[in-house]
């Protein structure tokens, strides 16, 4: 990193910082003048952005459910490869490896 670039980052980290311990009292100020009107007009009930708690009614139909005659045949596959083959393939190529 160029030593400039390093001096203007460094600079406005330390600038951030500075500010951020001089403005925090009158941030907290301004968020605690704000907080009393809130509380004042009632603002702080925690389903102010939801729906209201009035039963709603959704017209439904039956679901009619037929029953399924034909039997279902399981899979045949097998989940893993045949081991004994894989150790064959692995056992031969060692072998073409170290032939004695």
């Amino acid at each position: 990193m160029l030593p400039l670039t390093q001096i203007i980052r460094n600079f406005f980290l330390r600038l951030e910082g500075f500010l951020s311990v001089v403005f925090k009292p009158l941030l907290n100020f301004v968020k605690n003048f704000f907080a009393f009107f809130t509380r004042v007009f009632g603002l702080t009930s925690s389903n102010y952005f939801l729906e209201s708690d009035r039963e709603q009614s959704i017209n439904k139909e039956p679901i009619q459910t037929f029953q399924n005659t034909t039997p279902e045949t399981p899979a045949t596959t097998r989940r893993r490869a045949n081991t004994k083959k894989i150790d064959d393939y692995y056992i031969n190529m060692a072998r073409d490896v170290n032939p004695q």
